[in-house]
């Protein structure tokens, strides 16, 4: 019988400044966040260092003290007198890395990895791997990798000066120019493959929109985009709304690549949903940018759905992150309606009930449920067909016997109220968009 060798998780400490204008509760939370990325990218966190400053140290983020304890906690070295008390060290096990809640210069990630004994990755490192891990599609791929380049290119010199005199100056040979150093070389490939990217996403953008319009034009299609916080539930409550097989995973940001499926069970109009990439606090501005193709179905939805973890002590501040990154987009008018989800998390019935009570009462047009029980989903579903439906308009269509071809595209893209027949055809009295009803006015009678 094979033996089972089970892999030792990789172990990893976190350490952040605190500054003088930053609250505890959102430094906790903050906080909270980085650990679970760490999570997501297979770490485990063992502790976390703290340091209240009103600057982050030029040299090396933290200050010397606190550089030290995490020194002697990374390398197993005894308490230093000075410290009070010292964090207990998983006996046996190494260190992998150190995880830094802000972002910081190549200089500092440097010094800190020399003062520490291991490697440093700072909060948008953190990010831009966990995209790269995720990624799927063509586009979210492409995106990554402008992100993680115009990360890295501010790095070159830094790495520049570790690689010492040899690697600074070079020949103008290989495509370099005359005198062109190893840096200059290697921003100037950078440039050239961000905007190769940049060409390509733009190319991609425009077929996508090209086959979305075609697709709502021939099937009369209304759109719901799913948005939120990362790890809301939005796409367990995108399976729930469409019936479909959709990663539900608790990491952050399981979601990159947009999925869009059909509401199950099938309305009329007939409705899209899109599951979204999940919204984060601190997320870097040219991550933001990179990432906004992801977000075009909020923009071109007719309704957002705004997911929020209600069982999350902090998700106000997620709220007002949401917000914020909906304002950057351009997606601020878009209707939408505000879905606290998770309330089964809460806790007990009574503590349930009174956080919807509070939540109604805060927000009264909001929807309080959880995407687990298939009674509040019908709910919601029921919210979205009425919000569509409500620009509907009734007609009636004859349709002779010789035309009828029409009769099944009639039943997809619209609610049949009544239908009779005599011996030249049926009569269809029908609720439906007015350009779908235009569109089938114009079949039915082509020369006007």
């Amino acid at each position: 019988m094979p033996i089972e060798i089970k892999e030792k998780p990789r172990l990893a400490v976190v350490a952040a400044v605190q500054l003088s204008n930053v609250n505890d509760i959102e430094f906790e939370a903050s906080l909270t966040e980085l650990r679970e990325l760490a999570k997501t990218l297979g770490y485990q966190v063992v502790h976390t260092f703290v340091q209240k400053r009103s600057s982050f140290d030029t040299t090396a983020y933290l200050g010397a003290g606190k550089r030290e304890e995490i020194r002697c906690f990374v390398n197993h070295d005894p308490k230093p007198t000075e410290f009070e008390e010292t964090p207990i060290h998983p006996d046996g096990q190494d260190i992998n890395i150190l995880l830094v809640d802000h972002e910081i210069s190549p200089s500092q990630a440097r010094n800190l990895e020399n003062e520490v004994g291991c490697e440093v990755m700072d909060r948008t490192m953190v990010i831009l791997k966990i995209f790269h891990r995720n990624a799927r599609s063509r586009a979210a791929r492409a995106q990554v990798e402008i992100a993680h380049l115009g990360y890295m290119a501010p790095r070159l010199r830094e790495a520049a000066k570790l690689a010492g005199p040899q690697g600074r100056q070079r020949s103008g040979t290989g495509g370099r120019g005359a005198g062109e150093s190893h840096t200059e070389l290697d921003r100037r490939k950078i440039r050239d493959r961000i905007a190769e990217l940049q060409q390509e996403i733009v190319a991609m953008e425009a077929e996508r929109k090209i086959q979305r319009a075609r697709r709502q034009e021939r099937q009369g299609l209304a759109s719901v985009a799913l948005v939120g916080y990362t790890n809301a539930g939005k796409s367990t409550l995108m399976r729930a709304l469409t019936g479909s097989e959709v990663l539900v995973a608790n990491k952050l940001f399981a979601t990159l690549d947009t999925t869009v499926r059909a509401l199950h069970p099938e309305s009329v109009p007939r409705v899209l949903v899109s599951d979204t990439v999940g919204f984060i606090k601190n997320l870097p501005h040219g991550l933001v940018a990179s990432f906004k193709s992801t977000l075009d179905e909020a923009l071109d939805a007719s309704l957002l759905l705004h997911v929020i973890d209600a069982s999350d002590p902090g998700f106000e501040r997620q709220f007002e992150v949401t917000q914020q990154v909906l304002e950057e987009i351009g997606a601020n008018d878009v209707p939408r309606i505000r879905v606290f989800n998770k309330i089964d998390h809460v806790g007990d019935a009574t503590a349930q009930a009174e956080c919807e009570t509070a939540l109604r009462t805060r927000y009264p047009d909001c929807i309080v449920m959880s995407a687990r029980r298939p009674d509040d989903v019908a709910k919601l579903r029921q919210k979205i067909v009425e919000f569509f439906q409500q620009h509907l308009i009734e007609t009636e269509f004859f349709l002779p016997w010789s035309a009828q071809q029409l009769r099944g595209q009639i039943f997809t893209s619209c609610q049949v109220l009544e239908e009779r027949s005599d011996n030249e055809g049926t009569f269809f009295r029908v609720r439906s968009e007015p350009g779908t009803i235009e569109n089938l006015r114009e079949q039915l009678n082509p020369t006007g």
